[in-house]
């Protein structure tokens, strides 16, 4: 599965557990709800400096987010030139 989507779908698996909405999150992480809702469908190329944002708003280790990530995962991408 796409990485993206891994740690989309971790987030607000998390944000739930926490009972905030996309916008408590985006507050809480300095970011917009946009962002947010993009990010939970996979949409998103996250940033490492977002990631921490959003883990410790989310208050966990930033690994939590990264659960359930396949590290043999291959992008699909014609462009990827390396």
């Amino acid at each position: 599965m796409d990485p993206k989507l891994v740690v989309g779908r971790n987030v607000r698996r998390l944000r739930k557990r926490l009972g905030f909405s996309q916008e408590v999150l985006a507050e809480r992480a300095t970011l917009h709800r946009t962002y947010i809702g993009a990010l939970e469908r996979g949409e998103r190329n996250v940033s490492l400096e977002n990631l921490v944002r959003i883990a410790r708003a989310l208050n966990v280790e930033i690994s939590e987010l990264f659960v359930g990530i396949d590290t043999h995962f291959t992008p699909k991408d014609s462009n990827n030139h390396g």
